[in-house]
Parts: C-alpha cells; structure tokens; sequence
C-alpha cells in the first residue's frame, strides 16, 4: 500500500505521493550529474572560444574539476584538459612536439626508478604478515599505559609506515587486529576506530613515500632530500597523536577500556617484551637502509630503494617459511607493483602537461603576482594554504589536491623563500588529512568497510557516522602539527640540510 502525506495540496486537494529515501538520492545525484556535465561541455566550449590565455587555463582547470568529480582517473583528467589547452593556445605543432617528447622525458629518469622498488617492497612487507608481529611488540610494551592499545596501534602504524610507505595499507592491516582487540578491552568504539585511522596517517611522511618521490618529481627537488624531509614530521605525526590518546584515555570517562585491561597489560613480562622486539627485527633493518644509507651518502635513493625491495623478497620467504605461500606472495606483490607504477607514471606525464599548460597561459605568474600585491608574509600564506588545503580536502584525495596546487604554487613559494623540500612534507600530511574528511574520506571509507565484519566489530554495530567522528576528534591535534610545522620548519629541513650529497 502506498502511504501518503496528511498535507493537501492547495489546488488540487489531493495528496501527493511521498518522495522516499531512494527516489531523493536518485534524484540527487541525476542534479550532481547534471551540473557537472554542463560544467564539463561549457568548459569544452569555452576552451575552444578566442579568449585570453588566462581564460582558456582558467576553463580547463572547470573542465579538470568536472572530470575529477565525474570519476575520470586522475592522470587523464590532467592530460585530457592540458592538450586541449596547448592546442587551443599554440596550436597542434605544439601538441604534437609534447605528445612526442613529454612522456619519455618525463619519465625516463634515473631517479624515477626508486618508485617500483619503493612499491615493491611495500606490497611483500604487506603480504608477509609482518603487521601482526609489529602490533604484538607495540601492545607488550605499552599496553600498561593509559589508552596503551590505542596508543600501541599508533606506533605499530609508524614502524609498518616506515617500511611500507601506504597509508591504506597500514590502516587496513591493523584494523584488523587492533580494533577487536580494543573492543575486548572495552575501549569506546570510536576511540578504536580513531586509534587505527590515525595510525596510518605518517605512511607517506616517513620513506619511503610514493607521494613524497611524485612531489619531487612535480617540484623538481632531489628524490633522496625529498624523502628525508619526511622523516621529521613523520615522527612528530605519531607522537602528537599518541598525546592525543593517552589526554583521551584520562579525561574521557570509560573511552580507554578498563583499569584491569591495563593492569593485565603490566604483567607482562620482561622477557616477552624483548622476545617480541626482537621477532620484529625487519622493520629496524630495513629502517637502517633506507634511512640511514641516504642520509650517509652510502646509497643513492634509488640504490637504497633496490637493496630494500631485495631485503624485502627475503624477509617474505622467511615469514612464509612454515605457513607456505611465499611465491604467491612474491608473483602478486610483482603484479601489483606493474600495475602501480603504471599508474604512477602515467600520472607523472599528466602532471606535466598540466605545468605546461598553466605556465603558457600566465596562471602560475598571475597567481604569484596576486600574492606578491597582498604582501603576505611567509606565515600568513602558509596559514592562507592550510585553510585551503582544509577546504580541498573535503571535496578531493591527495593525488589531485597536489597536482593542482604545486605547479600554481612554486613560483610563489620560491618568492617567499619558502623551502620547497619542507612544503612537500606540508603538502603530503594535508592530503594525508584529506583521505580522512567527509564527505570523501577514502580511508574512513575503507576503515568502515573493515568494520562491517563481524570478527573485527565483535557484535557492536559501527556507522560511517561514528568513523567520521572518530576522524574529527583527532583534526585539532593535526592541526596543531602543521602549525608546529609551520613556526619550526627545521623539523622538516634539520635531515635533507645535513645530508651527504
């Protein structure tokens, strides 16, 4: 039977049938896909109309944005919108000479080829089971504590960063087994969630970093400094947040799980502590190569990359060596790697047409003009970019966020004095924020879909609402680490400055 509602209508007297739930968001969505594609056509159009340099840029970055929220892959909605406007700006010879030369050139580069063996070495460490061993450690040794467990996933979070550089992948695999375990311990469930979530935010601060090596590529900064660059913020990325847990646990009544929950956790013993310190020997190994062979001058970027994707292929044979599967893990962690390096490539190509194009049309000199007439300081603009960074990442994921911003940006950044290897670090842990915020929210998206599962919800019903809290109640304390960032940039710079070579 078909309900209607007791509102007539003035005109009619007949009551008009009721708009359910599933109609409205239909109806939605065709109004979002509307507008988008009106935006797309009239951006089309427009980029095809005698107008001035600056308009046919301004009309293919509407056309970008159109493509990006209609769910066009990245390095297309880049290469589509800058082509059209070198053509329309200089014609198809200069279209012809980049489609020729861009892509080679671009990515043909020595130092590009850390970004296989950087992936690589992510997808084995992730496939080997290593999380488990890391969370073990981290929970013997500060589960004693205040939210311990909460703050145990946090650390576990960086050491599997450290030698992974995902995010996603970080979250996904302690999800797993962090939040059951935190929910047995009866932490509220939002703490839980937000415990896990954070704890995959320093994966693309501390090397290696995939979006860190594409930031070098777009600014043009050495590979090896940009990495290192990280490696401070990343740092002070998991401590902030571990604060944030234990000002939690203390003053949020019963957010923290019980006080026999950590009494439990202190008797363990000192032996036990140790014995899972040393099983998870790997990540300290593999710390000492990346890090300490760039920062030495011993390895290049790309040498310390190869040695520990090599490390990496024995590490997984020796985890698998009683469970099996050690092949398949190497096979599909090889696949994986061809297929994310493809997409990272072709979205270097992308990036650089996009340079090209806004540089032909005045945008990026128009942009540093602007700033240079509001006589912003270096603070002023940086605090400026935060709340636009803020703004992006609400609506956009890190990826296009950066590709957006960067080639715009460095003509201003390098008036300001402002040093680009620190801004790459500043520009990674915004889109890290961005993966976290309504309404995109990639990874509390993948979080939420984690927690569907009955093994890892342990009955307790987990809404997509209550993830998105748990993100919020840890934006202040992200926010206060970019402005730490911000007044003590040498955080950022103390390594690459001090670096060999």
């Amino acid at each position: 039977m078909t309900t209607t509602t007791a509102r007539e209508t003035p005109r009619s007297g007949m009551t008009p049938p009721e708009v359910g739930p599933g109609k409205k968001s239909t109806i939605r969505s065709w109004t979002v896909f509307a507008i988008l594609m009106v935006a797309l056509v009239g951006s089309v159009v427009a980029i095809f109309l005698p107008l001035t340099p600056i308009a046919i840029g301004c009309a293919a970055l509407v056309m970008m944005m159109a493509l990006l929220c209609l769910r066009v892959p990245v390095a297309l909605t880049m290469i589509i919108p800058s082509f059209a406007g070198l053509y329309a700006i200089r014609g198809e010879k200069t279209v012809s000479s980049a489609l020729t030369a861009l892509p080679y050139d671009q990515v043909a580069s020595w130092t590009l080829s850390v970004v296989p063996m950087f992936v690589l070495m992510g997808l084995l460490l992730w496939r080997s089971g290593l999380t488990d061993t890391l969370y073990t450690a981290a929970r013997h040794w500060l589960g004693w504590m205040p939210g311990g467990l909460a703050v145990g996933t946090n650390i576990a979070g960086s050491g599997l960063a450290a030698v992974s550089g995902s995010t996603t992948g970080t979250a996904y695999a302690l999800g797993r087994i962090g939040i059951p375990e935190m929910l047995k311990a009866g932490y509220d469930r939002r703490l839980a969630v937000g415990a896990v979530i954070v704890a995959g935010l320093p994966g693309q601060l501390i090397p290696p970093s995939i979006l860190l090596v594409l930031y070098a590529g777009i600014a043009e900064v050495p590979v090896g400094k940009a990495l290192l660059a990280g490696i401070g913020p990343g740092i002070l990325v998991s401590i902030m947040f571990s604060v944030a847990i234990i000002l939690f646990a203390l003053f949020g009544k019963d957010l923290a799980g019980t006080k026999e929950s950590r009494v439990e956790a202190a008797r363990v013993g000192w032996g036990t502590r140790f014995k899972s310190l040393v099983a998870a020997w790997p990540v300290p190994v593999l710390i000492v190569v990346i890090i300490g062979g760039m920062f030495s001058g011993v390895f290049t970027a790309t040498e310390a990359g190869a040695v520990a994707a090599l490390c990496s292929v024995g590490i997984v044979f020796l985890w698998k060596r009683r469970t099996g599967g050690a092949w398949r893990a190497l096979v599909d962690g090889s696949v994986g790697t061809v297929s994310t390096v493809g997409a990272v490539f072709l979205l270097l190509i992308g990036v650089e047409a996009l340079s090209r194009m806004m540089t032909l049309t005045g945008i990026s000199n128009g942009f540093a003009d602007l700033i240079a007439s509001m006589n912003l300081g270096r603070i002023e603009f940086l605090l400026l970019m935060l709340v636009i960074y803020l703004i992006l990442g609400a609506f956009m994921e890190p990826l296009p966020m950066m590709v957006l911003t960067i080639p715009i940006l460095i003509p201003t950044l390098e008036a300001l004095d402002i040093s680009l290897l620190w801004f790459g670090a500043f520009t990674v842990f915004m889109g890290e924020l961005a993966i976290l915020s309504p309404p995109v929210g990639i990874l509390a998206m993948v979080i939420h879909s984690i927690t569907k599962d009955p093994e890892v919800n342990l009955g307790k019903n987990i809404p997509l609402k209550d993830v998105f809290v748990a993100s919020l109640w840890f934006l202040p304390m992200a926010i206060v680490v970019v402005l730490i960032l911000i007044f003590f940039p040498e955080i950022s710079t103390f390594l690459p400055d001090r670096a060999s070579g």
